[in-house]
């Protein structure tokens, strides 16, 4: 049995039977789990002591929307973007999958596909991970139950703009891009009958049906191929601001409501809204919220989203599917989030590298691919501008860490508690910053977040209590598990 003891920390645990601000304590970790939390534990049996220097302790950040494996290999991805999550305090990783084109550039049923996708992952992360899986077929829809009980994989995903758009743009072949059997669409039938198949399972398995849950990203097809052209054809606006015109805040809006209203017409409880981006997407989520009452609805946002907008993001390296938006949408995301309509903050973390941003046309947005890495600024992103805001230590907890934990199958993680894994991030909160491209261990090798300057730095981070991140520098080997949910 291996001992850790930290000393020293000042330590943030969710709950509102602990303080906002943390506490003084000393936390003994004993083969990866939290043994004993109190102040001044004897250090006389511990194999090593690291003293945190008065630092804040957060827990672990479950950083529940991350895309491993869009652009590059996803093993490359696995250990180069999981090296950038624990510079940023993530220690679980929850990695979106589908079949189609990116990703793993196949068809056919997860039984055969997502085999592959833990054999190309395994021993590479820095972190531990799990995977949530879009149902793209009717195949799919079937495997569902067998993903739950043979893998693990208890969160599964709906993409409501593919109707006629690719991941970038139009597509004017939705099945050769989805790689979808011939017949098949991807509409809002499908949503319907995975919605169905998802509470299925759920009856099917009521021990874990409280872990079982549908995510949607919601925007809809029909108005972003009406507004792309509209605003092509116009002409007056370019970049960033182009980009969010042509997929417009009433889009997701629209397709929140419409996929509340499935989740009533099937009696599916457990419904995750992503990336809400804009004012209009939560004043639909809320009044959704309130139309609906039985379904059990989580709201996300990005550490993108609350920090960038479509006037300060570094270049066209911004664009990302919901759009940056402008400030006044950036104001009413913090809005919400204050006000504590926001469930999780997460990084949508998709390593896109230079020359496959912009192989097409560097000056042109719409022919940028979309998406960006950004794990690495979440913890230090929420603490610096949720600090000026008046969020407290313990709601970044929260949001960060507590909430996604025990929506998506993970009992075990999320906290700092005797008898929980002992993942942390230690957080200088006094550490000013600027970030830079070149810092991160992500492969990117650009950010729409270069130039802004941050209020807190981690600077060592805890998977099961191994340090892979000491004193700011990647440390040791990869010590990621893969997460068979629900994970206790």
């Amino acid at each position: 049995m291996t001992t850790l003891l930290i000393t020293n920390a000042r330590v943030v645990r969710p709950g509102a039977d602990h303080p906002e601000e943390g506490e003084f304590l000393d936390l003994l970790i004993e083969d990866g789990k939290f043994t004993q939390i109190a102040a001044g534990i004897d250090p006389s049996g511990a194999d090593t002591v690291i003293d945190a220097a008065g630092k804040v302790a957060f827990p672990g950040v479950v950083d529940a929307h991350q895309h491993w494996g869009i652009y590059n290999p996803l093993g490359e991805d696995a250990e180069t973007e999981s090296r950038a999550c624990v510079q940023g305090g993530v220690t679980t990783s929850l990695s979106y999958m589908r079949t189609g084109q990116y990703y793993m550039n196949t068809g056919g049923s997860y039984a055969d596909v997502f085999p592959t996708v833990l054999e190309a992952t395994e021993g590479r992360p820095y972190v531990d991970y799990a995977y949530h899986l879009a149902p793209m077929s009717k195949e799919h829809i079937g495997e569902i139950p067998s993903l739950i009980t043979d893998h693990g994989v208890t969160s599964f995903k709906i993409f409501m703009f593919y109707g006629s758009h690719g991941l970038h743009g139009r597509s004017t072949d939705q099945s050769e891009f989805l790689m979808t059997p011939e017949g098949e669409r991807y509409d809002l039938a499908h949503f319907e009958f995975v919605m169905r198949g998802i509470q299925a399972a759920r009856e099917q398995l009521p021990e874990m049906a409280d872990h079982i849950s549908l995510s949607l990203h919601c925007e809809t097809a029909e108005i972003m191929s009406a507004y792309t052209k509209m605003v092509e054809e116009e002409g007056t606006l370019t970049g960033l601001a182009a980009y969010s015109a042509s997929r417009p805040p009433h889009s997701e809006g629209l397709a929140v409501t419409i996929a509340s209203f499935l989740a009533d017409e099937t009696q599916l409880p457990n419904i995750n809204l992503l990336h809400l981006s804009s004012r209009k997407a939560l004043t639909a989520a809320m009044r959704m919220a309130k139309a609906f009452p039985h379904v059990n609805f989580r709201r996300e946002v990005t550490i993108g989203h609350l920090l960038a907008d479509i006037d300060t993001a570094y270049g066209l390296g911004g664009k990302v599917n919901p759009p940056l938006r402008p400030r006044e949408d950036v104001e009413a995301l913090w809005e919400h989030l204050i006000a504590g309509d926001v469930d999780w903050v997460v990084s949508d973390h998709a390593c896109c590298k230079d020359e496959k941003k912009f192989a097409e046309d560097r000056g042109d947005i719409f022919a940028a691919k979309s998406g960006f890495g950004g794990a690495e600024y979440l913890l230090p992103g929420l603490v610096s501008e949720g600090r000026k805001r008046g969020l407290s230590w313990r709601r970044i907890a929260e949001l960060t860490s507590l909430n996604p934990a025990e929506r998506y199958g993970l009992p075990g993680k999320g906290s700092i508690a005797v008898g929980m894994d002992a993942d942390l991030a230690l957080v200088d909160p006094d550490h000013t910053w600027t970030v830079r491209p070149e810092d991160s261990e992500s492969t990117q090798e650009y950010t729409p977040f270069e130039g802004f300057e941050l209020g807190a730095k981690v600077t060592d981070t805890f998977v099961r209590g191994q340090r892979v991140l000491a004193d700011g520098a990647v440390s040791g080997a990869p010590a990621g598990r893969y997460l068979h949910r629900p994970y206790k």
